[in-house]
């Protein structure tokens, strides 16, 4: 039997116990098992007796779950996971369409959007244990490296786009990542004139994306709008994307028809 610690001291409030709240949330969700309270005081820089203030807190709500070995996220996470997705107006056939694609193409499908001046891959296929993965569910950080983010930027104004990429900057990920806006600008008239955007090692070396844009088909008043504003992409090794390109870019064009109409995105 593990050792009883005490009770731990109400968290002090204020701002800053909320961002330690967060960042232990964060620090455990990192790790790749149980973290012992005395390996998260050190990670966070801080007193064992306000991580474990703050732990207390998180596991009585169930954010975290406490073993014998350490912490662990809790059982409330998935339940904010639906709420995430319902919030987005993230249909259930939505993921249904990504698995199809997954079966038949043999590529990881993941659905992006737009919103509130943000990009993020909201669904995907990619298993929990797969740690290499391109992407992964989350804010999207480096859009001008990824098929999803051209295809997604494609369709902003230029002056809304400049201001995206001047806000968030075009980081070099690899040699072949497109640094320059007048250079992407180009990038992404092509995007636009073809329907799909590719993407050959800009993210990750050895890896390469197709993504087309999703049209939503009603408003939120019901009127007809075209201008796309998610994306579904694939994403698979260079060598087999090389191969595959053709059925691979046809079946993400299928999903992407069979997904309108799923959810419905304000902008």
């Amino acid at each position: 039997m593990p050792a009883s610690v005490p009770a731990p001291p109400p968290a002090a409030p204020g701002p800053q116990s909320v961002d330690r709240a967060l960042d232990l949330l964060d620090a455990v969700a990192e790790a790749p098992g149980p973290v012992t309270a005395k390996a998260l005081a050190r990670r966070l820089g801080c007193g064992l007796s306000t991580v474990y203030a703050l732990l207390g807190s998180l596991t009585a709500r169930g954010h975290l779950t406490r073993s014998a070995a350490g912490y662990t996220l809790g059982y409330r996470l998935p339940a904010l996971h639906r709420a995430f997705q319902r919030q987005m107006r993230i249909d259930d056939g939505l993921h249904e369409v990504l698995l199809r694609v997954r079966r038949v193409a043999g590529a990881d499908a993941y659905f992006s959007a737009y919103r509130d001046g943000e990009i993020a891959v909201l669904d995907g296929t990619t298993a929990i244990h797969d740690t290499e993965a391109v992407f992964s569910v989350g804010q999207e950080t480096t859009a001008h490296a990824t098929a999803h983010g051209k295809v997604l930027l494609s369709a902003l104004p230029r002056a809304a786009r400049h201001q995206y990429l001047a806000a968030r900057g075009m980081r070099r990920m690899t040699p072949r990542t497109i640094t320059s806006p007048d250079r992407f600008d180009l990038e992404l008239r092509r995007v636009r004139r073809d329907g799909f955007a590719v993407e050959i090692e800009e993210a990750q070396a050895g890896m390469a994306c197709v993504a087309v844009p999703v049209r939503a088909t009603a408003g939120p008043a019901g009127g007809a709008r075209s201008r796309p504003v998610t994306a579904i992409s694939a994403a698979l090794p260079l060598a087999e994307f090389t191969r595959h390109r053709r059925s691979l870019t046809e079946a993400i064009r299928r999903a992407a028809v069979e997904a309108e109409g799923l959810t419905v995105h304000d902008v």
